[in-house]
C-alpha cells in the first residue's frame, strides 16, 4: 500500500487575500472530473479545500482525491456514512488513510456508529503515519424544511432535529458538526469546541435550488461557522473566479468582525 502524502497547501493567496478566508471556504466539486480540475486550478487562490461527494467518488474512487491534493487542496470527503457500527468502522479507516481533513458520517446512524466512525478514522489514518480527519457528523439536511421533518418523524422542525442529533454525537466524539447556517448560533453557543461545517451558503443574488435553510456567507460566519461549503454559486456562476473572490472577500470580512480563534 502506498502512503498518500499528506495535502499541501502549494499555492499561496494572492496578495491582499486573506489566508483565514480562504481556509473557510470548501468548495463542492459536483462537476465531471475534468471540469471539475480545470476551474479550481482558478478557485484556489481563494478556495483552500475541495469536496468530493458521493458522484465523483463513486465514478472515481480515490483518483478523485488525488487530482485535488496534487494542486494543493485541503480534501473533504463527503461520503455521509450510515451504516452499522462495524461497516462504518472499516469504512472510516480506509477513508482517513487517504489523507482527507474532513470526513463526514450522518448522525442518526447512533452513538455507536458514531464512535464507531471516529475510532475508525483514528486508526485508519494511525496506519499510514497521517493525522486523522475531522470526523464530520450531519444534523438535519439542508434539502429539509419542517415539513418535510415532521413527515420523517424527526421531531416538529429542522432545528429541533439538528439540536437532538447534534447532542448525540458531540457526545459520541466527533470533531465537528454539519447544520444548515440557521442553526449555528445555538450549537456554537452550546458547543464551543466543535468544528461546525454548514452547508447552504447562497451569496446575495444566487439561487437556493434544492436548498430549504440557505444564509449569505456572512452570516454564516458571524453565527460561528468554520467551514464554509459552497457549490454551484461558484461553478455555475458566469463568471467563477469573480464569484470566488467576491465569496473569499465576504468572509474575510466577516472573519475581521469576530476574534480570532
Amino acid at each position: 500500500m502506498t502512503t498518500p502524502a499528506p495535502a499541501l497547501n502549494l499555492t499561496s493567496p494572492a496578495p491582499g487575500h486573506s489566508p483565514r478566508a480562504r481556509d473557510c471556504i470548501a468548495w463542492a466539486a459536483d462537476l465531471p472530473l475534468g471540469e471539475a480540475s480545470a476551474l479550481y486550478t482558478t478557485l484556489k487562490p481563494f478556495v483552500a479545500v475541495v469536496k468530493v461527494g458521493l458522484s465523483l467518488f463513486v465514478e472515481h474512487g480515490p483518483d478523485a482525491l488525488e487530482v485535488f491534493r496534487a494542486q494543493g487542496a485541503r480534501l473533504f470527503l463527503d461520503l455521509k456514512l450510515h451504516d452499522i457500527p462495524n461497516t462504518v468502522e472499516l469504512a472510516a479507516a480506509r477513508a482517513a488513510a487517504l489523507g482527507v481533513s474532513y470526513l463526514t458520517v450522518h448522525a442518526s446512524g447512533g452513538a455507536a456508529m458514531l464512535r464507531a466512525a471516529v475510532q475508525g478514522a483514528a486508526a485508519g489514518a494511525a496506519r499510514v503515519g497521517l493525522p486523522p480527519p475531522v470526523v464530520l457528523a450531519v444534523t438535519a439536511l439542508t434539502s429539509l424544511d419542517d415539513a418535510a421533518v415532521c413527515a420523517l418523524g424527526f421531531g416538529p422542525s429542522a432545528s429541533a432535529m439538528a439540536s437532538q442529533l447534534a447532542m448525540v454525537a458531540a457526545s459520541s466524539g466527533v470533531g465537528g458538526l454539519v447544520s444548515s447556517p440557521r442553526e449555528l448560533p445555538a450549537l456554537r453557543g452550546q458547543y464551543p469546541a466543535l468544528f461546525l461545517c454548514t452547508p447552504g451558503i447562497r451569496p446575495v443574488g444566487s439561487a437556493s435550488a434544492d436548498q430549504a435553510r440557505t444564509e449569505t456567507p456572512e452570516a454564516a460566519i458571524r453565527a460561528g461557522a468554520d467551514l464554509l461549503v459552497v457549490g454551484r454559486p461558484l461553478h455555475e456562476a458566469a463568471d467563477g473566479v469573480q464569484a470566488a473572490m467576491s465569496l473569499h472577500d465576504a468572509v474575510a470580512q466577516a472573519l475581521s468582525e469576530r476574534p480570532a480563534p
